[in-house]
């Protein structure tokens, strides 16, 4: 291990200086932000940025560059002042428009807004979730494609997280898992300035997090992290043969060189204000221009960016010899990186035999099986529930701590983690995740849902057990309001299919939509339904029955009612009364169909909507007038078939409420 050189280090302290002006001149202009980690984690961000990181901001997408995350995503400065210096594509005006609309500078990290943004954060914790999942993917991707003296997939994912991620939960599910799989591609740097937002950290936490950590299965440092030969010693000595996750813990200073507020909470969320900044900018020697980059900073990174180039062009060297020694894992890398699917899948997932009644998750596990197969980008896993939530892949084997050249991942009692963690399995750019737990359960890991949606990662959610008719487990088991709920997050398509058809249409849409879906799929029997299609689920939307007679009622289903609305119909048809029949498996495509045909499926007859679960919502389809048919109100520990007479929910209920 060598020292750090003279020159280095002061380079590096300039550009730590450099980080500070530019953070404190940003939040000052937008008179909004968080001053005190781009302060107090400076010497951090340079080391990193300025030496450590392997990386080529010219190609910000380059498959095996080492990955930064800032988990503690309000310190967002500390991240854009680094990338532009590094020559990201990200330039001074948009520092100078920081917090500003439009700008590409949001006062949260976000990947789809900022060049070298690895993924979205500022909740809390779900920044080390990522990283977790980053890791594992490219472990995963490692086993994959590694060949003999051929490392393509050798990076490490390295991610800054604060006191706030540490006592989030979600941090000890995905920290107590990658010490489980012994990700040895991890290195957690967490910002130890015993400040939180409301005040000393002592007022609220006051455990062990080195002992945690050991506990967990990592290697644990400890270091000054304002002083970059420490920094280096300590970075160079955990990841030389790194054999486990590290958490390194950097003693900081929160706001370090405010003279009034460093070291206290009053410099976590709001500007340092004129006077302190003038203070501040004395203190640490700083120009008093705004926004001052120094030549000798600039030209270090151009210097550096030459170096970086290579990195990648030496990479390219190695992958060109790896192609031409192995034809065949070149294909499946282009497929995987591609996502290609083969010409004739929709058809073999047509063609697969469905019996005369089976439970849509179990429908769901026979495609499955196909899917798996044909796309090798495909990796599953579920919350300890895969016999129950069947999102196991039959022919593959589970993923482990000495072998990850499977595809089902068992993540553990951990659904928020898993959720988190699936965005960054996604985030390597060559898996598409899927992941289960049962419907009620997803209330636990909403929040990675909702940032999934929020860039549109393509994540698939496989819940079961999807409404009361699970069963005997009872109300606490038993989804009422969770498909309404994530009905109502933006970009997240939310699939209840009737059967093999609509379960065909779903995986197919989700497999190639540019976000995640959710499905929502049944614990009971469901029968294979003759009027169901896949081209029209793939609608969202479609008649499954027309009306017999004049046309007196529509009845819009989903999931396990559409059968029910198919008996309702018949009862009413032999009243005289003409009933059409709607199946609208995903809502999200329907809307995105055309007026017209929405319309031509829905008719002008009275609308009735019919689903187990609970009624918000669906005026959006039945009008004011309509009627609604469903459940708000909790469950009960009951077999289904009491249950579907306790609720109303048989032909001859429906009925008599509909013809009085």
């Amino acid at each position: 291990m060598e020292n750090l050189t003279l020159d280095l280090k002061k380079q590096l302290e300039e550009i730590a200086k450099t980080i500070r002006h530019l953070s404190i001149d940003a939040v000052e202009a937008a008179n909004s932000g968080h001053p005190g980690l781009p302060l107090g984690c400076a010497e951090i961000g340079a080391y990193l940025y300025g030496h450590l990181l392997r990386h080529n901001p010219k190609n910000s997408k380059w498959l095996n560059r080492d990955r930064f995350i800032l988990s503690a995503g309000h310190g967002s400065m500390l991240l854009y002042s680094a990338l532009h210096l590094a020559g990201f594509d990200l330039s001074l005006d948009e520092i100078k428009k920081f917090r500003q609309l439009g700008s590409h500078t949001p006062g949260h990290p976000e990947s789809f807004e900022t060049d070298g943004v690895e993924t979205t954060t500022g909740p809390l914790g779900q920044g080390i979730g990522n990283a977790v999942g980053q890791a594992l993917g490219l472990k995963l991707l490692g086993a994959q494609f590694n060949t003999p003296g051929f490392d393509l997939f050798d990076a490490k994912v390295y991610t800054l997280v604060g006191d706030g991620c540490i006592m989030e939960g979600i941090s000890s599910e995905v920290s107590s898992f990658a010490g489980h799989l012994s990700l040895n591609n991890l290195v957690v740097i967490y910002d130890a300035n015993e400040v939180s937002l409301d005040g000393p950290l002592s007022d609220s936490c006051s455990e062990n997090v080195a002992l945690r950590y050991k506990a967990y299965g990592w290697d644990v440092y400890e270091v000054d992290g304002h002083d970059l030969a420490a920094l280096h010693k300590t970075f160079a000595k955990a990841t030389h043969d790194q054999q486990r996750p590290v958490i390194i813990i950097a003693s900081t200073v929160i706001g370090k060189g405010s003279p009034n507020r460093q070291g206290t909470f009053k410099v976590h969320g709001s500007p340092l204000g004129k006077e302190e900044t003038q203070l501040t900018k004395a203190a640490l020697g700083i120009n008093g221009e705004h926004f001052f980059i120094p030549e000798s900073v600039r030209s270090f990174f151009d210097k550096k960016l030459k170096d970086d180039n290579k990195k990648e062009d030496e990479w390219n060297k190695k992958f060109a010899a790896w192609s031409s020694l192995n034809p065949d894992l070149r294909k499946k890398f282009d497929q995987m990186v591609l996502k290609t699917w083969p010409k004739d899948l929709v058809e073999k997932l047509k063609k697969a035999p469905f019996p005369a009644a089976i439970s849509t998750r179990k429908g769901s596990q026979e495609l499955l099986q196909i899917l798996g197969h044909e796309l090798p980008y495909l990796y599953g896993g579920s919350a300890d529930l895969s016999g129950s939530d069947m999102t196991w892949m039959k022919v593959f084997p589970a993923v482990t701590n000495d072998n990850f050249s499977g595809r089902n991942i068992k993540f553990g009692v951990r659904e928020f983690g898993m959720g988190a963690m699936a965005s960054g399995l996604y985030e390597t750019g060559m898996i598409i995740p899927f992941i289960g737990t049962f419907l009620t359960f997803s209330d636990y890991m909403r929040n990675a849902i909702r940032l999934a949606s929020l860039m549109k990662s393509r994540v698939v959610y496989h819940f079961t057990h999807d409404s009361i008719f699970l069963g005997e487990d009872g109300p606490t088991h038993q989804p009422i309001e969770q498909v309404a709920s994530l009905r109502a997050i933006p970009n997240l398509h939310v699939c209840r299919p009737a059967d093999h058809n609509e379960l065909v249409a779903g995986w197919t849409s989700a497999l190639t939509y540019q976000g995640p879906t959710a499905f929502a799929l049944s614990r009971q029997n469901l029968p294979t339904l003759k009027e169901t299609s896949v081209e029209g689920a793939l609608k969202g939307g479609y008649v499954v029955k027309k009306e017999g007679a004049a046309h007196a009622f529509t009845l819009i289903a989903t999931g396990s009612e559409v059968s029910l609305a198919l008996h309702t119909a018949e009862l009413l048809e032999a009243q005289g009364k003409g009933t059409r029949v709607v199946s609208l498996p995903c809502w999200e495509l329907f809307d995105e169909q055309p007026i017209s045909y929405r319309e031509d499926v829905l008719g002008k007859a009275k609308r009735v909507s019919i689903e187990a679960g609970t009624t918000f919502g669906w005026a959006k389809f039945v009008g004011l007038d309509g009627v609604t048919i469903g459940i708000d109100q909790f469950g009960a520990s009951a077999p289904d078939k009491d249950l579907a007479k306790q609720f109303g929910f048989t032909p001859e209920a429906i009925v008599q409420r509909l013809v009085k």
